[in-house]
């Protein structure tokens, strides 16, 4: 049973004391009446007004103003909570995420190196996944995520024969930082079908010992997925702590809305009903992925509805395009700045062939679904965007706001593209500081880098864009994206194409009210505004003071429909 069916039927089970369950996780009911007075309220509104008092009835937002004007507003009943100089915002709205993925820690070996995590050695990673094949069943899978080949002194991904040395015992597994790839040792390889003979997937590519055919253990993109469905089979109590162990983190980083960017039926299925029972506190938007709910996109049988509740809404549908420029498999219309295995004219691959892609596009657009396409490299984008326009040409939609997930190497003519067409980029604006430096260097070279995640041509072009973290890539760390939009810093202390940075204010719109429009949410979230949801984060002080320093803000106190979800110890 693979984790996500598994999700499915620990809810039912659970269902089933319902009561018990309910006391044990049920989310706090708001007060009838609270007030925030003596603040800094950012409301995030059309005019960016700050005010310094909010007024919230049970789950809506029912004034904002002035000190004075709130507490006209309070009886004997209501709830005064003085902020004493502290800052509102709309809660943060994760754009783009696979939660409960960073949830996989409280089960896998932990393999980032700095600045998420420790490991700085191939030995350092085999150690950590040794250390779980020894806490594990024989011939249970071991699992860990997160290595970095580029940030490992030895400069290279895990082999097969170095996993087979951690255990031959259990089926061993490493995924890569990207989430496009991992290691998988013999006995992984052989429970998934591969070997010898195994052809190369449409968009995938199998790595193989040199002068040989036999798998070295690495697979990318498209030919991970069978070894990537063999992990998943793990036990209830597991996927409950994986849901459990998400959902305190992004309550503790003021997140209000996660997103699933990318769903099974069963992962779908299932976190709609932990939302039910209250485990999860946050409201969530899931992306169902076309490639898993496949012609039950088209025939019928997919009903959002079936899925939906007060706290769960059904988004975009998510297709990939093609794979990760920090593991060479984003699709380039240059070369790669280091040639990939020698070869000089390396471009990367797309994931989708270009006129499958185009079919696919036209025939989700016509049935009347929002997009959201997984693009890099910039030849990517350019299929995306050719496609899209093709379909748009075929059958026109008003305000369709495809979303372009990632977008990490635009060009300036393919953002201006993006406007005529009502294409919506999500930019994973935090690449500056974790992979900044690397993309510099290794991946993309000076002036290409320089341009990644182009926030400002966007803002230049009039585009509504949101930023995202793509958690569990990286941490979930809202202010950490707010940051790198407006300061585009490495880890190595450079400012990558300074002339991209965008200011606070715009950044912050960028994970609350921008992100909300992105998927047809602005009227519900995403602003301060009377009628709208009270999802609130309360931080320690005011992003605005001291741009620098945004980062180090702290989350003081997270509150989805009133309610408090999080309060710092």
């Amino acid at each position: 049973m693979n984790w996500k069916t598994a999700l499915v039927v620990l809810a039912a089970f659970l269902t089933g004391f319902g009561v018990l369950l309910r006391i044990a996780t049920r989310v706090p009911a708001p007060p009838d009446h609270q007030v925030f007075i003596n603040g800094d309220i950012l409301t995030m509104d059309s005019d960016n007004r700050i005010v310094e008092a909010i007024a919230v009835r049970r789950d809506r937002i029912e004034a904002v103003g002035t000190t004075d004007e709130i507490m006209a507003l309070t009886t004997d009943n209501t709830e005064v909570v003085d902020l004493r100089g502290r800052t509102i915002l709309p809660g943060f709205i994760d754009a783009h995420g696979h939660f409960p993925g960073s949830g996989l820690r409280v089960i896998a070996a932990d393999l980032n190196s700095p600045p998420i995590g420790d490991k700085t050695t191939m030995a350092d990673v085999l150690a950590a996944l040794g250390e779980r094949a020894a806490q594990t069943k024989a011939g249970a899978w071991v699992t860990g995520f997160g290595y970095d080949d580029t940030l490992l002194a030895e400069m290279r991904h895990p082999t097969r024969a170095e996993l087979d040395q951690v255990s031959s015992e259990h089926p061993v597994v490493a995924m890569h930082i990207s989430g496009h790839m991992l290691v998988a040792n013999s006995l992984a390889l052989e429970r998934a079908g591969i070997d010898a003979d195994t052809p190369d997937p449409v968009g995938g590519v199998i790595g193989r010992r040199p002068g040989s055919r036999e798998p070295n253990g690495l697979l990318e993109e498209t030919a991970r997925l069978g070894v990537l469905q063999q992990t998943q089979d793990i036990a209830l109590i597991d996927v409950y702590r994986m849901i459990k162990d998400a959902s305190v983190e992004y309550a503790s980083r003021g997140v209000t809305t996660a997103q699933s960017g990318g769903t099974s039926v069963e992962l779908t299925r299932g976190l709609s009903l932990f939302s039910r029972l209250g485990v999860i506190p946050m409201r969530l938007v899931l992306w169902p992925f076309e490639q898993e709910f496949g012609e039950s996109l088209l025939n019928g049988d997919y009903q959002p509805a079936d899925y939906e509740t007060d706290r769960v809404t059904m988004g975009a549908v998510k297709l990939v395009a093609d794979g990760s420029i920090q593991g060479f498999t984003g699709y380039l219309s240059q070369p790669y700045h280091t040639p990939f295995h020698g070869d000089a004219d390396y471009r990367g691959y797309p994931s989708i062939p270009r006129e499958e892609l185009f079919a696919k596009v036209e025939t989700l657009h016509q049935a009347g679904y929002q997009l959201a396409i997984h693009g890099n490299g910039d030849e990517s984008i350019e299929d995306i965007l050719d496609a899209f326009e093709a379909a748009q040409n075929a059958h026109p939609v008003e305000d369709p706001r495809m979303i372009l997930v990632h977008s990490q190497m635009s060009r300036r003519d393919q953002v201006a593209r993006m406007g005529a067409l009502g294409v919506t980029p999500s930019f994973f604006s935090a690449h500056t500081w974790y992979w900044g430096d690397r993309h510099r260097d290794i991946f993309m070279g000076p002036e290409r880098a320089a341009t990644m995640s182009p926030a400002r041509w966007a803002k230049e072009e009039g585009l509504r864009f949101s930023s995202h973290l793509d958690t569990p890539v990286t941490p979930m760390l809202p202010l950490q994206a707010v940051w790198s939009q407006v300061h585009r810093r490495s880890t190595g202390g450079d400012v990558l194409g300074p002339e991209q940075s965008i200011g606070v204010m715009d950044a912050l719109r960028a994970v609350t009210i921008d992100a909300a429009w992105q998927v047809f949410q602005e009227d519900s979230r995403g602003s301060l505004e009377p009628g709208k949801l009270a999802d609130l984060v309360v931080l320690s002080g005011n992003p605005l003071d001291n741009p620098m320093a945004i980062r180090d803000l702290k989350v003081e106190r997270t509150l989805v429909g009133g309610a408090t979800i999080y309060r710092r110890p």
